[in-house]
Formats: structure tokens, sequence, C-alpha cells
């Protein structure tokens, strides 16, 4: 499990070191703090990478999502979230939508979204796995830290 850090804090005390995203997610996990290594889904309204990916072992990682900002349909509902609390990880950061938030809220992990949509998404696979994403203007190399908290998103340059 990840150590409780407040990413004021660690702005305060790493600066330039970590940039923000500043997006505003909603907190929708169980876990309000969560943070560890990256791996990444680059993906558009499909979810297949995701479940896949949450379905490995994440020992303490963070699978941050570039669902490219659509809320249209659902990136992660709570299987494919008990499948990640399963094989070990910290939190899933989506900027895209999840559904079953009430069931997502109960679980022991950190989930940032954007918001809730019932809607599936197809499950073609069509995407990329563990590339570079950019969200926010911020880049996210695959292994860099991130550290998330209700006050947000920090990553490590």
């Amino acid at each position: 499990m990840s150590t409780q850090i407040n990413t004021a804090d660690l702005y305060d005390e790493r600066g330039e070191e970590v940039e923000s995203i500043a997006i505003q997610f909603q907190n929708l996990g169980g876990n309000s703090h969560f943070n560890g290594p990256v791996r990444t889904v680059k993906c558009f309204e499909d979810n297949a990478l995701v479940k896949a990916v949450l379905g490995t072992p994440g020992e303490g990682a963070v699978l941050v999502v570039d669902g490219q900002g659509s809320v249209r349909t659902a990136l992660m509902g709570d299987m494919i979230a008990e499948s990640a609390v399963a094989n070990g990880w910290a939190g899933v950061v989506i900027n895209g939508a999840i559904r079953d938030r009430e069931a997502i809220a109960k679980l022991p992990l950190g989930v940032k979204a954007l918001g809730s949509n019932p809607k599936k998404s197809a499950k073609t696979g069509v995407g990329e796995v563990d590339v570079q994403v950019v969200i926010d203007g911020v880049h996210i190399q695959p292994g860099v830290m991130i550290y998330c908290d209700p006050d947000g998103v920090l990553v490590e340059r």
C-alpha cells in the first residue's frame, strides 16, 4: 500500500521537480491518497486495454489512462476496478469517465476521473500501452512517480 503523501506538501518540498495537472478530476475511489510508478494506456472510448493491464500484477503502480477527455463512454467499471484491487494496483487516473461509481467508492483503490457515464465502451483493443501520454500539457512517461490526493495530481518531471 502506498504511503499517504499530501500533494501540497510535496509541491512545497520539491517545486519544479514535479508538474501539476490542472484538470479538476473527481475523486471516485475508496482511497483518497495514492501514489506509485506510472503505467499508461492511451485509448478512445475503448476499455479493452485498460481491462487487460489492470488484470496483470500492479505491484503498487498507478495506471494513467488517456481517454482523450471523452466522457461519452466509461473506461472502467466496478469489475475492472475489483480486478485492479486484486492485482495490487494503487490507483487509476482516467482522463475520461468511469461507471459504477458507488461500488468503486467502496473499494480500497485510488480513482480519479472526469466523471461517470453508465454507457459501456467499445472492446476492440484499439490503443497503446506503456507509451508517453500528455494530459493537460503534462508529459507522463511510464515509470515516473505520480502522486494523487483530493488537492490534485503531481507527476515527476
